[in-house]
Order: C-alpha cells, then sequence, then structure tokens
C-alpha cells in the first residue's frame, strides 16, 4: 500500500517534469516567461514532491529501512537517496532565485540560471525515480520482515491518507 503510493506519486512527479522541461523551452524557443507559473512549479515541488512524498520516503520506508536491514541500506539511503532529495530542495532554491532575477532583469545570463536550474531539476528527479522504482523500492520489498511492511502500510493509512489530495 505504501510503496504503491510512492509509486503513483512518482507518476505523477514524472508528469510535472515533463510539463517543467516544456516551460524550459518555451521560455529558450519563445521567450515565454511567466514568473507566476515558475513560483507554481515550485509550490508544486515544495508541497507535493517533497512534503508530501519526500516526506513519506523519509518517514517511514527509509527510516524503516535503515533501522531493520542496517549498514546494508546505507550507500542506498543515506549516500543516495536523501543526498539527491537535498540536492532537488537545492535546485528548487536556486529556481526560485534565479526567477526573481530574471523577473527583475531579463538577462540572457538570468534566463539561463533559470533553465539550468529547472533542468537540474527534471533531470535529477527523473534520474531519481528510476533508481527508487527499480531498485530502493524492490530491495525495500525484499529485506524488509512481512510485519514491518504491515506496519508502515497501517502508518501510512493513519497518517497520510486522510491529507492527500484526491
Amino acid at each position: 500500500m505504501l510503496i504503491e503510493a510512492l509509486l503513483k506519486e512518482h507518476e505523477e512527479i514524472s508528469r510535472f517534469s515533463e510539463k517543467l522541461e516544456q516551460r524550459c523551452i518555451a521560455l529558450m524557443e519563445e521567450n515565454e516567461f511567466c514568473a507566476d507559473a515558475f513560483r507554481e512549479d515550485i509550490a508544486f515541488i515544495r508541497t507535493y514532491a517533497d512534503e508530501q512524498h519526500h516526506k513519506k520516503e523519509e518517514e517511514l520506508l527509509f527510516h524503516a529501512m535503515l533501522e531493520e536491514i542496517g549498514q546494508a541500506a546505507v550507500p542506498a539511503i543515506r549516500h543516495g537517496m536523501l543526498v539527491e532529495h537535498d540536492m532537488g530542495r537545492m535546485y528548487v532554491g536556486e529556481l526560485e532565485n534565479a526567477v526573481e532575477s530574471y523577473e527583475k532583469e531579463q538577462t540572457p545570463k538570468n534566463k539561463l540560471e533559470i533553465l539550468a536550474q529547472a533542468m537540474g531539476y527534471v533531470h535529477l528527479i527523473r534520474r531519481h525515480i528510476y533508481k527508487e522504482n527499480n531498485a530502493v523500492y524492490p530491495f525495500a520489498q525484499r529485506a524488509l520482515s512481512k510485519e514491518t511492511m504491515e506496519r508502515l502500510d497501517a502508518q501510512y493509512l493513519k497518517e497520510w491518507k486522510p491529507n492527500e489530495i484526491a
């Protein structure tokens, strides 16, 4: 249940990454810039991808993996997924700064900064989703006990399901 929900969220985040990439192409090719649209993208990343999705991974799944699997999970979780979550947050903060700069002064350098930060995030999140879907989640399903998976599913239902977007 938890992992199925995380996979569905990955689908939503992947669709979003396509939209953000198209926004970058429009800025690059047609000089189409809407600061509010980029701000909405930033808000989506922060609220849905990070506060909802990544928080579930960090507080439920990854925590259980580190606790139960131990050292075998450290490279994938602490040195992989958590680092990438932080990198995503860095890209989003820099994108926000770049949008503000470009809004004030529409220079090629400021435009480039938007494109670099937004596409950095797009590439990161696509690779990140691939790794989680194809390596981390299957690893968790194989290595975590049935009881732990049931506890995580129950915790997910209790703490998250009522708060999720329908």
